[in-house]
């Protein structure tokens, strides 16, 4: 390869195919593309570029329109079909709308005119070989979520989280009730879902309730049932919600907002495992398995008289408790994943990912909110997308600040160990895409890469593989 400096170093493994019937026209688009340090092979006409797709991989094909025996329409169908991942751009001297349509359509990615400028051409590699690597840092995470980030619909890979995994999974199969801790939006309810389905009750039914929702009556009755007459407008027996959880799991979110009754009418469930209907005298056995859940801070709450002691230790038994998303950054872009394969089920639209300048600001928001405040953004950003990719103007975040920094602290530095912790923050912070740090940092990726070998940096799945060489 004739490619020079660093660009030849950061795109030596884009290969590029030239097809063109003029001798004149190869050797030059070869040169050009050589200088920004792709490889490049060429084919004089349909059927050697054809022979070309057969043997090997491609990033991006350059296909000339009119060619004797092929021209550029059929080899793009032809090899549409043994390269599907390849990016094509049809290369005409005579083009018409007619002619781009048709191109469009066999699955071109664009359409140059002759002649064209060098710098036209490299913008528009550029911009392919961008794309392709933003769908290949998307596929690269959909296989990270497949691997041991997740306890059922829970997504993380930080120490925190799998910390909380791991003691869930424990406590979902003893019998024990379950407190679930965690600000609003950390993913009290998904978690008490995933210790159902991982318990000896994941065949019963598990039924929520949000115990701040609801007035003390209609909350009691929600609950525990009425019978007919038991009130106004009880006009007909009705079965509450430890009944209808029979052989299952109640969730009751909020547990924290309940009035003085309701703790001591729950703390008497919790011990004699029985209850009665509102208005009723039948004792009714309450077969269940209870989880409860607030974001508020119940140890207070019994040290100022709002919250009863015995009922804090009975619900109490196994805590657990929810990190917030600002304090593990690192699994923003398996979230952003996740909530993005979803979104393209719920939506019925193709969604490929998120741009670097998106991803970026993504990772640098504090969200007050949590994980239900990312997928709200995410969701916006899926509606507004005018292209498969959503770009950070999509989200309505702003645009992160790539001088923000950690004040000093301690011995003073040098200048060069500061940039090294902020560089390796970042990556931390871009969840090892290198291409979304780049971004954050304001280098290009090259300069990054250089880095990252000069000081020993390591993106996480290559910490992952050199440990598994030890």
């Amino acid at each position: 390869m004739n490619g020079a400096g660093t660009a030849g170093t950061m795109n030596d493994a884009v290969h590029v195919l030239v097809v063109d019937d003029e001798e004149i026209v190869r050797e030059s688009l070869s040169g050009w593309l050589r200088k920004d340090g792709y490889t490049v092979q060429t084919a004089p006409d349909g059927r050697a570029a054809v022979e070309a797709l057969q043997r090997a991989r491609w990033s991006v094909v350059l296909l000339d329109l009119k060619m004797p025996g092929m021209d550029g329409l059929q080899v793009l169908e032809e090899a549409r079909r043994l390269r599907p991942e390849a990016a094509y751009v049809l290369m005409t001297a005579y083009a018409t709308v007619d002619t781009a349509v048709a191109a469009m359509k066999l699955g071109a990615f664009d359409y140059l005119v002759k002649p064209f400028d060098p710098e036209e051409l490299s913008v528009l590699v550029q911009r392919i070989v961008a794309q392709q690597e933003l769908l290949q840092e998307n596929a690269s995470l959909r296989q990270a979520l497949k691997r041991e980030y997740g306890f059922h619909d829970l997504v993380s890979k930080s120490p925190a989280m799998q910390r909380v995994f791991d003691l869930a999974r424990v406590a979902a199969r003893s019998a024990s009730t379950i407190l679930v801790l965690g600000e609003s939006g950390s993913g009290k309810e998904v978690l008490a879902r995933a210790v159902h389905a991982e318990s000896p009750r994941a065949g019963g039914p598990f039924v929520a309730i949000s115990c701040a929702a609801l007035t003390e009556t209609l909350l009691e009755s929600e609950l525990f049932g009425h019978e007919k007459g038991a009130f106004t407008g009880a006009v007909a027996r009705r079965k509450g919600k430890f009944e209808a959880a029979a052989g299952g799991t109640l969730f009751l979110d909020e547990v924290g907002d309940i009035s003085p009754k309701l703790q001591l009418d729950l703390l008497r469930v919790l011990e004699e495992r029985r209850f009665q209907r509102v208005g009723g005298t039948e004792s009714l056995a309450a077969d269940v398995r209870v989880i409860a859940a607030t974001n508020r801070d119940l140890a207070k709450a019994v040290a100022d008289g709002s919250f009863r002691e015995d009922l804090f230790y009975r619900l109490n038994v196994i805590a657990v408790t929810l990190p917030p998303l600002r304090e593990r950054p690192e699994d923003i872009p398996l979230l952003v994943q996740h909530f993005l394969d979803r979104l393209t089920k719920d939506l019925a639209r193709r969604l490929d990912g998120v741009s670097p300048e998106a991803m970026a600001a993504l990772v640098a928001h504090g969200w007050p909110g949590n994980v239900r405040e990312l997928r709200n953004v995410l969701e916006r950003g899926a509606v507004v997308a005018k292209g498969n990719v959503i770009q950070l103007a999509d989200l309505g975040l702003p645009a992160p600040d790539p001088a923000r920094a950690a004040p000093p602290s301690g011995d003073p530095l040098p200048l060069e160990e500061v940039e090294r912790r902020h560089v390796a923050d970042v990556l931390s912070w871009a969840g090892g895409n290198v291409t979304h740090a780049a971004r954050v940092l304001g280098i290009d990726r090259m300069t990054l890469y250089n880095k990252m070998k000069r000081w020993g940096l390591q993106r996480p799945e290559q910490e992952v593989a050199a440990h598994a060489r030890r």
